[in-house]
């Protein structure tokens, strides 16, 4: 089995529900920002470390998000008659993205400063970690509300807490996925348990971060790409 991370798996599946009247007809990860989906965005971050397979789920008008990637190497799989979702979707498309970790990413954010699938890459410490995930401090994450997801400890392992926000990107090993009984459930039952046997880190993204989860978070996103290129 391989340890260093050469698949990709892009969540594209969700209602988009907080973009109100945007994701009526269109799927949250097709929308614009800048001139361009923030699918694209994403699938441009990942060219930094070269996957071998990139997989994208999808289920709120999945025949868009095809045909949005028809032509390309990007394979899409998607979920019907339910969503199931990020842990069940990931484990879903384990048969395209392969054994061994993977990197997992929404698609609804932009980004300034590093690569961020580059960097988790650089810091992956695959004898000590079965994740690792890519986090910032609450002043680099622009339009989030909350108080933060986790606390990081003096060696990089985290723990449920306000402090970092998670950015959406990680790398995961995906065999506890197996151990699941659930069909549709959330990531968080997996790092829960990886938490429990000391294996589950974060790194602390330098840059900036927008959260594009509502129309005013696209404004956000577009001075935050413009002020990039001051």
């Amino acid at each position: 089995m391989r340890h260093s991370p050469d698949a990709v798996m892009l969540f594209a599946a969700g209602f988009g529900t907080r973009m109100r009247e945007l994701t009526q007809k269109t799927p949250k990860p097709l929308l614009h920002v800048g001139g361009k989906t923030l699918l694209d965005r994403t699938l441009d971050l990942t060219k930094a470390v070269s996957p071998k397979r990139t997989v994208v789920n999808a289920h709120y008008h999945y025949a868009k998000v095809v045909n949005h990637l028809q032509g390309t190497a990007v394979q899409v799989v998607v979920e019907q008659p339910v969503i199931l979702e990020t842990g069940g979707g990931l484990r879903n498309a384990l048969p395209l993205l392969g054994d061994g970790p993977v990197f997992t990413s929404n698609t609804d954010a932009v980004w300034r400063g590093p690569n961020p699938f580059q960097m988790l890459l650089e810091a992956w410490q695959p004898e000590k970690m079965d994740a690792l995930l890519l986090c910032l401090p609450k002043d680099n994450a622009i339009g989030h509300k909350g108080k933060g997801d986790f606390v990081l400890n003096e060696i990089g392992q985290i723990s449920r807490g306000p402090g970092v926000v998670y950015s959406g990107i990680q790398i995961l090993k995906t065999d506890g996925l197996h151990n699941i009984a659930e069909s549709a459930f959330s990531l968080n039952l997996l790092w829960d348990q990886m938490h429990k046997n000391g294996r589950l880190y974060g790194l602390t993204y330098p840059g900036k971060w927008c959260d594009v989860g509502s129309p005013e978070g696209i404004t956000l996103a577009e001075q935050l790409l413009e002020a990039a290129d001051v």
